[in-house]
């Protein structure tokens, strides 16, 4: 049986032959579902346009929920070396300077709490995917359809970057206080914008730049996650992904 990944390139050849009447959209994901049908070998009736936008949602759902459990817990971010929050890059010569002065433990400190912050935030975005997913349309689903190994999570990312960011950034900025981040962060400045050889001073907005690097390694979570559902059998865990996706 054929995965759905393989006949993507046939919906794509659909849509542009899909050109009769306004209900382009629900013509194009029926002849999808017949496709796939044929794909997996099916004879009987193909997937039917309201089982492959649920099998597309629910993708999307249990890559959600499966990417927020998996960073907000203890070493989510802290443990995971793809994804781990570290110094900025304007922030480096700051901390070789101090980690050579003996100061690596209070630096070490700051880029835990940084961690700590971002596993912390990441417990909210559930709620902001599900709502997302709700409103997911025929036409959504079609360029989901016609997309790549991460089509569902650029959707997911483009209906939701902007209210993450608004909701992770005070959750952040509370963490990064609760677990004195910003402290050890002014900390490792004030030290470094007082030595006799710095010239150029440091003053980064910590919040801001932590709340980027916790939806940077979210979305990259969550495109883990789609493309585990897409090819791998197991990863289907009920009856709509299996139909949908299954081989």
């Amino acid at each position: 049986m054929k995965k759905l990944l393989l006949v993507l390139p046939l919906l794509i050849s659909l849509s542009c032959l899909a050109q009769e009447s306004s209900s382009k959209s629900g013509g194009l994901l029926k002849k999808a579902g017949g496709i796939l049908n044929k794909a997996k070998g099916g004879s009987s009736s193909p997937l039917s346009e309201a089982e492959i936008i649920e099998g597309l949602k629910e993708a999307l759902s249990v890559g959600a929920k499966n990417s927020s459990e998996k960073l907000s817990a203890t070493d989510g971010f802290f443990g995971n070396q793809i994804i781990k929050v570290l110094m900025p890059e304007e922030a480096k010569k700051v901390e070789s300077t101090l980690r050579n002065l003996g100061m690596g433990q209070m630096v070490d400190k700051a880029i835990l709490s940084m961690n700590r912050a971002a596993e912390e935030a990441s417990k909210s975005a559930g709620n902001i995917f599900l709502t997302a997913i709700k409103q997911m349309s025929v036409q959504d689903a079609v360029g989901i359809l016609k997309g790549n190994d991460s089509a569902a999570t650029s959707y997911l990312k483009g209906k939701t970057w902007t209210e993450l960011t608004n909701t992770f950034k005070p959750v952040i900025d509370e963490a990064l206080k609760k677990t004195d981040a910003t402290k050890y962060w002014k900390d490792v400045f004030e030290t470094y914008n007082k030595l006799p050889t710095t010239i150029k001073k440091v003053n980064t907005d910590l919040p801001t730049y932590v709340t980027g690097r916790a939806l940077n390694g979210l979305f990259y979570q969550v495109a883990l996650e789609e493309q585990k559902i897409r090819k791998d059998p197991a990863a289907r865990v009920n009856d709509i992904l299996k139909k949908v996706f299954g081989s």
